[in-house]
C-alpha cells in the first residue's frame, strides 16, 4: 500500500509542493487525488530530506492546498510494450488514443532510458531510401544516423515527415523495418492530418504513433519523444527491427522544458533556456543508433522550427552538435512553389560517405554527388552576378551554370509529395542535369565514369549490364 499525505504546502503553476515526506525519489510517478476524487499523474521532479517538489502531467488548474491526496508509487513512468504495439496511435502519455484496447504488455520498460554506450555502437553503414532525391541523392540517411531536418515556422516538414515516414525502406534484403512518428504540440488539425495519412496509406500497419497536442500539459511534451524512444528500442533490439524515430516538432518539446525549468526558478541560460537543455537533448539523441551483436537499429530524424529562421538559435545549434548532419528547408524555395524545399548547399550527411557506393546505391553515386553539388554552388553564383550586372554581362558558360541552377531547383529538388524516386531514378535523373554541361567540365567524376554514363546511351547500355 503507497503512503498517502494530505502535506501540500504550495502549488505554483504545474508544481505541487509536498512536506514531511519519507522515502521519495527523483523520477517516481505521483497520484494526486482533487476534493472531488479525480486522479491527476504526476513525477518528482526535485527531493529534499523531507520535501518534494512534483510536476502534475494535467496541470494544477482546481487543485486544493488542504484537500488534496498524494501517492508516491514508488516506480517511474512506464511504457507496456509487446508486438501489438504496432499499427495503435497514443497520446503523448502512451494511453491509446485510437479508440482500441490497451495493450497487453509483454513488458513495462522505464522511459528514460540510457543513451547507448560509444564502446557497444556499431557504425552506421547501410543506405536508408527516403525517396526524396535532395536527401537520397545528396545527404543520403544512413541506418543509425541522426539526421535532423531545420526547418521555419510555416514550411512544410509535417508533409515532408510523413512523405519520409510512408516511403523509408533499406534497400536489398528483405528487413522487418517500423517507424515509430513522434509529434508535440501540434494542432487537432495536424494530428488529423498524419492519423489519416498514415491510415489511407497504409503505412500505419508498419508504425507506431505517439501524438501530443498543443491544449495537452507541457510536462506530456517532455515525456512523448521518450515514450517514442522506449517503443523503439523494444522493437529494435528486442524484436530485431529497423526502426525509423521521427520526431516533430523539437521546438515545441525545449520550450517545454524552458516553462518547466521557469515555474522551477532554475538559473536560465541562453534565451532562458535551461543551461542544461544540451545535456537534456544528448540523452534523448543517443539513445539512437546501431548495438554491436544486435540485428535491429534506431535511425533518427528530428524536425525543429528554427525562430526566426536562425540556426544559431540555442535549439538547432546544440542538436547540430549532438547529430550528425543536417537537411535544412528553404524559405526561398517555399516561395518559388517548389516542394520539397530543401537546401541542398548548407545540408550535410556526415555519414553519406559510409552509406553509398557499389553494393549499396551505385558505384558512381560518391561522384555524381560531388559534382552536382560544385555545378550548383557555381549556378547560384551566376545567379546573383546576373542580379548585379544584368544576364547580358554573363558569360556563354555562366548562363548554362545559370540554366543548370534553374533545372536542378525545378527538376532535381522538385518532386511529388507522393512520388518515391528510387536511387537509381535520383543519380539517372543527376546525369540528365549534368548532360547540358560540356564534358570537360565535369571535373569531380572518375573518368570510367563519364565514359559509362555521360551520354544517355552508354548510361541505358551501363544499366542493362548491370541488370544482366
Amino acid at each position: 500500500m503507497h503512503k498517502e499525505y494530505l502535506t501540500v504546502s504550495n502549488i505554483v503553476g504545474p508544481l505541487v509542493i509536498v512536506e514531511k515526506i519519507a522515502d521519495v525519489k527523483y523520477n517516481e510517478l505521483v497520484e494526486i487525488e482533487d476534493s472531488r476524487g479525480h486522479l491527476r499523474r504526476g513525477t518528482v521532479l526535485e527531493v529534499s530530506t523531507d520535501q518534494a517538489v512534483v510536476q502534475v502531467f494535467e496541470g494544477t488548474v482546481g487543485l486544493d492546498i488542504d484537500k488534496s491526496r498524494v501517492r508516491f508509487l514508488g516506480r517511474s513512468q512506464q511504457l507496456p510494450v509487446s508486438e501489438e504495439i504496432i499499427g495503435r496511435v497514443f497520446d503523448g502519455s502512451g494511453r491509446p488514443r485510437d479508440n482500441g484496447p490497451q495493450i497487453i504488455a509483454r513488458k513495462r520498460l522505464d522511459i528514460n532510458g540510457s543513451p547507448i554506450n560509444p564502446d557497444a555502437r556499431d557504425y552506421p553503414s547501410e543506405f536508408i531510401q527516403t525517396g526524396i532525391s535532395s536527401i537520397d541523392g545528396m545527404n543520403p540517411l544512413v541506418r543509425g544516423q541522426k539526421l535532423p531536418i531545420f526547418s521555419g515556422s510555416g514550411l512544410p516538414h509535417p508533409r515532408i515527415a510523413a512523405q519520409i515516414a510512408r516511403q523509408a525502406r533499406v534497400l536489398g534484403k528483405e528487413e522487418k523495418f517500423a517507424v515509430v512518428f513522434a509529434a508535440m504540440g501540434i494542432t487537432f488539425e495536424e494530428a488529423n492530418f498524419f492519423i489519416e495519412d498514415f491510415r489511407n496509406t497504409g503505412a500505419l500497419e508498419r508504425a507506431v504513433l505517439f501524438l501530443n497536442l498543443a491544449n495537452e500539459p507541457a510536462i506530456e511534451r517532455i515525456a512523448t519523444p521518450r515514450l517514442a524512444l522506449t517503443c523503439a528500442e523494444y522493437l529494435a533490439f528486442e524484436l530485431d527491427m529497423h526502426v525509423l524515430v521521427i520526431l516533430v516538432d523539437m521546438t515545441f518539446y525545449a520550450e517545454a522544458l524552458r516553462e518547466i525549468s521557469a515555474a522551477r526558478k532554475e538559473i536560465p541560460g541562453r534565451r532562458g533556456y535551461p543551461g542544461y537543455l544540451y545535456t537534456d537533448l544528448a540523452t534523448m539523441y543517443e539513445r539512437a543508433g546501431r548495438i554491436k551483436g544486435k540485428k535491429g537499429s534506431i535511425t533518427m530524424i528530428p524536425i525543429l522550427t528554427m525562430p526566426e529562421d536562425d540556426k544559431t538559435h540555442p535549439i538547432p545549434d546544440l542538436t547540430g552538435y549532438i547529430t550528425e548532419g543536417q537537411v535544412i528547408l528553404s524559405r526561398e524555395l517555399h516561395r518559388k512553389g517548389i516542394y520539397p524545399p530543401i537546401d541542398v548547399l548548407p545540408s550535410l550527411s556526415r555519414l553519406k560517405d559510409k552509406g553509398i557506393g557499389a553494393g549499396k546505391t551505385r558505384e558512381d553515386h560518391a561522384d555524381v554527388l560531388n559534382q552536382l553539388f560544385a555545378c550548383y554552388a557555381r549556378g547560384k553564383e551566376a545567379r546573383e552576378l546576373a542580379l548585379i550586372l544584368g544576364e547580358a554581362a554573363l558569360s556563354d558558360l555562366d548562363r548554362l551554370y545559370l540554366k543548370f541552377a534553374d533545372l536542378f531547383e525545378t527538376e532535381f529538388v522538385r518532386q511529388g509529395e507522393f512520388e518515391a524516386r528510387t536511387i537509381e531514378e535520383t543519380i539517372e535523373l543527376g546525369w540528365k542535369l549534368m548532360r547540358q554541361l560540356p564534358k570537360k567540365e565535369l571535373k569531380r567524376i572518375r573518368p570510367e565514369y563519364l565514359e559509362k554514363y555521360y551520354s544517355p546511351a552508354a548510361a541505358a547500355g551501363g544499366e542493362k549490364a548491370n541488370e544482366a
